[in-house]
């Protein structure tokens, strides 16, 4: 049998997180997202050079900040520009789970115009988790009136 170009139990795109506390971050993504931990390869110090987490049907990768690497975490670079989006059965609920485990939230979760019930956190080690509940099918066309709409009200 060949093998596979995709893993099986991968997607096409993961996300792989630097981070300052990556044994810590594991911690709170179980706590906050239900996170399980698939693998963990340990430096001699202790940290992480590579672990795997299981979140809904998604593997998360994620790393300490090691000097022997050009990965930064966001605590190094004074912010982020990614954020990860995630899909859940209930959005209210998990963004509390993640309040409760030490998130801020930067985004109240609320209805948005595509469809989602939808909101956002920043996590402990500086990462942005955007987290929604697809609430309603919708046409592009239904989308984007309501997206006109939208825009029009913020001014």
């Amino acid at each position: 049998m060949p093998v596979r170009p995709i893993p099986e139990g991968y997607h096409s795109i993961s996300p792989s997180l630097t981070i300052d506390g990556a044994a810590e971050a594991i911690e709170f993504y179980r706590r906050a997202f239900g996170a399980t931990e698939r693998m963990r390869m340990s430096m001699p110090d202790g940290k992480i050079a590579h672990a795997e987490l299981d979140i809904g049907d998604s593997v998360l990768m994620l790393n300490d900040a090691l000097p022997q690497t050009s990965l930064k975490s966001p605590k190094q670079l004074g912010g982020s520009t990614v954020s990860v989006f995630l899909y859940v059965d209930d959005v209210d609920s998990v963004v509390q789970d993640a309040i409760d485990a030490g998130a801020t939230v930067t985004m109240p979760v609320e209805d948005q115009f595509w469809g989602d019930r939808f909101g956002s956190v920043s996590d402990p080690f500086g990462h942005h988790w955007a987290i929604a509940t697809h609430k309603e099918d919708l046409t592009p066309e239904e989308i984007a009136e309501r997206g006109r709409e939208a825009m029009a009200s913020m001014g």
